[in-house]
């Protein structure tokens, strides 16, 4: 993605039919900001650039009509980097709150988005009072097993119980009284595939029982493989909610065909100078990647003893080793120990991790060969960030399914607030 010049900016604000005031409104900053980078003073990070060009291309340049620029509000629990945001930011979304207890998270979220709300930091010691009333819902929560000895008793003893006894000490509970609380339109939940057989089952039982039995939400869930749209076998269950039934399905999503999904050479450095340097990660004037990520002969020959070892036991543990046509297994919050289980191939060499450039266009945070989303963060936390994060297309996708039943419903039930709206013709 390239830099986003003045002229191009008052372009796609004239476009949006936007003043300076409402743009600000809707990007959640001042008049000023908006000033500064109309003048090319300062220069919006590649978040904004991305929410603005694709709600242009939305309203009018892909011969389709628009949704309004700001259809709903969201909140981002569990925030992480923002992959959640992207992806309803640029479906119609207004991102008004955001709650990430980690601060190297924390660090990476506000240097890739406008925003003017502070982002919280533990959801356990916030009120559901000093949460503004939202439209959407959205937490990419810890799976954590619930504690049955309390159901248990009050089951024996013929006693009613709710989620707050099921749940209390959990981080869904948090998840759950906001829900109570502020009776948002719609949720959307994303959390690893294997929450589904989390403590036999229960887990998930408790989930959906509290979200359609407890809170009165019309639930669907689905296990969306992120290979659709990028080149990572990638598995994630999606748990979506309304206040009533839209007729809204994840099942029913129609997605890309997950064989015809790109392959690792869309993401890999080019190293033949098409792209700039980008140090640490690249290097010289072909932008080569630098010999850093290349593993030791050390961790190399280990890996490959590890490997060894368990394929003479029957076990399918090991590395991964893959190269521009393939697809890689799934980047993991545990990349930054040994890279083992994506490591690329090297004529000549030992093999080497992906650089954190790489993970961002893996994970869907940049395009093939960009570099706008910000990385501020060490090399071991961005691999963290980036293996905990959502795949952002898949988010789209669901995104864009969803935004068309958030705003009939809350339009509704008259819970959405007056904000500036695009112009279609």
């Amino acid at each position: 993605m390239s830099a986003l010049s003045p002229r191009e900016l008052r372009d796609l604000r004239e476009r949006l039919g936007f003043s300076q005031g409402e743009l600000a409104d809707w990007l959640a900053v001042s008049r000023r900001t908006i000033q500064r980078w109309e003048n090319g003073d300062t220069a919006p990070n590649h978040a904004t650039v991305l929410v603005l060009r694709r709600a242009a291309g939305r309203s009018g340049s892909l011969g389709i009509d628009a949704p309004s620029s700001s259809d709903f509000t969201f909140i981002d629990l569990f925030a992480g980097i923002g992959g959640m945001r992207i992806g309803f930011e640029a479906n119609g979304g207004r991102c008004i709150y955001t709650s990430e207890w980690d601060r190297f998270c924390r660090q990476t979220y506000t240097a890739n988005f406008p925003t003017t709300h502070a982002i919280t930091g533990d959801i356990r010691d916030v009120g559901t009072s000093d949460i503004p009333s939202h439209n959407l819902l959205l937490a990419g929560f810890p799976c954590q097993p619930f504690s049955v000895a309390g159901v248990s008793k009050k089951n024996s003893l013929g006693r009613p119980h709710g989620f707050a006894d099921e749940t209390q000490g959990t981080l869904f509970f948090d998840i759950a009284r906001i829900l109570r609380d502020r009776r948002p339109t719609a949720f959307l939940l994303e959390n690893v595939k294997h929450l589904r057989g989390h403590d036999q089952g229960r887990t998930m039982d408790v989930i959906l029982r509290t979200l359609e039995d407890e809170l009165g939400y019309v639930v669907t869930t689905r296990v969306i493989d992120a290979k659709s749209f990028l080149p990572q076998h990638r598995e994630r269950i999606f748990i979506a909610g309304f206040a009533e039934d839209t007729g809204f399905s994840l099942e029913a999503l129609e997605l890309p065909d997950s064989t015809r999904g790109p392959k690792l050479e869309s993401v890999l450095h080019s190293e033949d100078g098409t792209e700039e340097a980008e140090p640490p990660f690249t290097e010289g004037e072909l932008a080569a990647v630098s010999g850093k990520y290349t593993l030791s002969d050390h961790l190399w020959s280990y890996l490959q003893e590890y490997a060894r070892k368990h394929r003479s036991r029957g076990n399918g543990f090991g590395f991964g080793l893959v190269g521009p046509a393939d697809t890689a297994r799934t980047l993991s919050a545990r990349y930054y120990k040994d890279g083992s289980e994506i490591l690329i191939r090297q004529n000549g060499s030992n093999p080497r991790r992906l650089t954190p450039r790489e993970c961002a266009r893996l994970m869907g945070f940049d395009g093939p060969g960009q570099n706008e989303f910000e990385i501020p963060v060490s090399d071991t936390q961005a691999y963290k960030q980036f293996g905990n994060a959502v795949a952002v297309p898949v988010v789209s996708a669901i995104a864009a399914a969803m935004a068309p039943h958030i705003v009939s419903l809350a339009t509704t039930s008259d819970q959405l607030e007056f904000m500036p709206r695009l112009q279609t013709a």
